[in-house]
């Protein structure tokens, strides 16, 4: 518990743990667990709690986020490198717009965005985490990065089980012109700047966006991101109408 309350720059180098070490893989299986057994209830509640609880998650996590930031403002380590620009980050914003919007387009819109791009992301960052190798298990940053991404996977899993989105390949133009208006001015800060957010300066060791940069040499790594992301996407689309099809005439 010495690093608790510490943020990475002061915390020795060497406390965190590996990718895919005993402590990553219980870390992400709770996470999950935790995932598949509140969607289990949710899935058995009735329509009014379901609709406090979905209305009560982004607020939740507006709040997480607050108190990091009061944490980190606390510790004198607030900077820019804690601004809500990554793709998980961008989540929370993602789940206030689908939630409490009132018009029913921007409800399909950002309902299809949190499923096929914040669920994935979400899902990749517990097992690629790039947190895990500077701080320890118990510290407060770890855990809050583990119950975010959580977050993240949950709240789009809602939407599905309770039919509130229902995302199909005709719907791929909402991700991908949110991807084109978000991506070119954090690309811009990101160049301006030198950080790092949505991995566009380079990618995450140990990942397959690392793997791309490899092949590429480091001058085809945006070509070769992009044509990973749209490839996942399809991939994601793929899979939903497969499920749709297996269950088609099934009870939700």
């Amino acid at each position: 518990m010495e690093y608790f309350w510490k943020q990475q720059d002061d915390i020795p180098y060497g406390n965190g743990y590996p990718l895919f070490g005993k402590e990553h893989i219980a870390s992400t299986a709770v996470t999950l667990v935790m995932v598949v057994l509140f969607a289990f209830l949710f899935g058995r509640a009735d329509e009014k709690k379901q609709r406090r609880i979905l209305k009560a998650i982004p607020l939740f996590m507006a709040g997480l986020e607050i108190f990091k930031d009061l944490f980190l403002v606390h510790v004198h380590r607030f900077g820019l490198g804690y601004l809500p620009l990554h793709v998980c980050s961008i989540g929370i914003f993602v789940f206030l717009f689908r939630e409490f919007l009132p018009w029913k387009k921007a409800k399909e819109i950002f309902g299809e965005v949190a499923v096929i791009l914040i669920m994935p992301g979400a899902l990749a960052a517990l097992i690629f985490p790039d947190w895990t190798y500077l701080y320890p298990v118990l510290n407060f940053i770890n855990l809050h990065s583990f119950m975010w991404h959580g977050l993240l996977v949950l709240y789009p899993l809602l939407l599905l089980i309770k039919g509130e989105s229902e995302p199909g390949i005709k719907h791929i133009h909402y991700v991908l012109l949110f991807l084109c208006v978000v991506v070119p001015p954090i690309y811009a800060f990101d160049k301006k700047t030198g950080y790092n957010y949505f991995f566009v300066n380079r990618p995450e060791v140990s990942t397959p966006l690392e793997w791309i940069y490899n092949i590429t040499g480091g001058k085809g790594y945006l070509i070769g991101y992009g044509i990973l992301t749209v490839s996942v996407i399809l991939a994601e689309y793929m899979v939903l109408y497969l499920m749709k099809k297996i269950f088609h005439g099934e009870k939700k």
